[in-house]
């Protein structure tokens, strides 16, 4: 496809999806699923005008889901206003540590059992579909910082959470296949790829977060400073907390998260908890850096503003690499043994992760349980990771299986979660509401 046909289709699919958006959010189907199919269209499972070989572009894709995931780690991060010592904390956890491993468990066991893949390549493929997607579950997250629902808030910080943690899986697997050092009995792994990079990571972002927020709330509100370009703050601390994390060999998914939450924590504590409904809004009457300079509605301006800025991103980020996994979509990759795989994955895996990470824990009930169990969608990390794995000489049949069940747990996900999203949400607000 060349340049000029590449910018009038995009154009064209930008432009279908803004205008139906409205009507999109009424219907079983989602925007997602509108960019998966044109992708599709556009690659060999239809005219074949466009066609991605993701095993030569593996350093690429990897990058483009980079940047997509840590976009939407720090926007999820933003969402979440609640305490750090808030029970609501304690779902999201759970799902991240307990869930995550078991479904990697899981995973690797019904891949070398069923699938007959070698056990490290089974572990990986288990880090690689384990975590649930910021970028794709907007559906289901929380909608703003005053959304208090458990069930939106369990999904939302699982998903901030567990694109990071799923990284020493991913090492495990390398490990296992002789492209990564273990370290002797697997002390390497257990010390720095578990404990320090986990620890280091959120330790990292935590701090940038605060301390940059602190900054510029004091900038702008003695000096009259650091007024406007809130696009910047938010790239800035992306980055910084990003490159940071990774020059001292910590998780930057993870640092890129607590940044947001720290800086979300600092807008609420210096908002005396209380977040003036026309900032939220952004719709106020008046000088905006007026109001960014205001003790009291300037951190929920500063916030808002990034916050704001962010979704624009997390947006264009997603049409691009959702196009681009429907256009690596192969015929080859659809076969009954990927399917029935993925019916497991779905249908009994994460239900059974979900219902074990939960005991224990009376604030979620059992349709939050159920609800939990369904919406694990996966998306833009799974992209990264596969692109990550396949970077690290992965041997090429290992490459080929993983990329496809990969590729087809993505489509399908965006496909299977997308069409019951809306009607399953609808009936849970009903429900809920009542």
């Amino acid at each position: 496809m060349t340049f000029d046909v590449a910018y009038s289709v995009i154009g064209a699919l930008l432009l279908v999806v803004a205008i139906v958006a409205s009507i999109v959010k009424r219907w079983p189907l989602t925007e997602t699923m509108i960019y998966l199919i044109a992708g599709a269209a556009l690659g060999p499972l239809g005219f074949g005008v466009f066609s991605l070989d993701v095993l030569t572009s593996a350093t690429l894709l990897e990058r483009l889901a980079e940047i997509a995931v840590v976009v939407s780690l720090f926007t999820a991060g933003l969402k979440l206003r609640v305490p750090l010592l808030d029970a609501r904390w304690r779902t999201p956890l759970r799902l991240a540590s307990v869930s995550m491993t078991l479904t990697v468990a899981f995973i690797a066991l019904i891949s070398v059992l069923w699938l007959k893949l070698p056990v490290g390549a089974a572990i990986l493929l288990g880090a690689i579909l384990a975590p649930t997607d910021p970028v794709l579950a907007s559906g289901v997250q929380v909608e703003d910082v005053r959304d208090r629902d458990r069930l939106r808030f369990s999904l939302t910080g699982e998903a901030g959470l567990n694109d990071g943690a799923s990284f020493p899986f991913v090492m495990l697997g390398l490990g296992l296949l002789g492209l990564h050092d273990l370290g002797a009995a697997g002390w390497r792994w257990w010390i720095v790829e578990v404990a320090w990079a986990i620890g280091g990571g959120i330790l990292i972002g935590a701090l940038f977060g605060t301390l940059v927020a602190h900054f510029v709330l004091w900038l702008r509100r003695e000096h009259k400073e650091a007024l406007g370009r809130d696009e910047f703050l938010a790239l800035g601390l992306i980055a910084f907390s990003y490159g940071a994390a990774l020059v001292v060999h910590s998780y930057g998914f993870l640092a890129v998260f607590a940044a947001g939450v720290s800086m979300r924590a600092v807008e609420r504590r210096s908002s005396s908890d209380q977040v003036p409904g026309e900032v939220l809004s952004m719709e106020t009457v008046g000088d905006k850096y007026e109001m960014a300079t205001d003790p009291e509605k300037g951190p929920a301006h500063m916030a808002g503003s990034v916050l704001v800025f962010n979704e624009q991103m997390e947006r264009i980020m997603e049409v691009a690499l959702v196009l681009v996994i429907g256009a690596a979509l192969s015929p080859a990759y659809f076969r009954l043994e990927e399917f029935g795989f993925i019916a497991v994955l779905f249908l009994l895996i994460r239900p059974f992760a979900v219902h074990a990470g939960l005991l224990g824990v009376k604030k979620i009930g059992a349709t939050e349980r159920r609800l939990i169990s369904w919406f694990r969608i996966r998306g833009i990390g799974s992209v990264y990771y596969l692109g990550f794995a396949l970077g690290r000489g992965l041997p090429s049949g290992l490459a080929e299986r993983l990329t496809a069940l990969t590729l087809t747990s993505i489509a399908v996900s965006i496909v299977v979660h997308g069409v019951t999203v809306t009607p399953l949400m609808n009936w849970y607000q009903k429900r809920h509401s009542r």
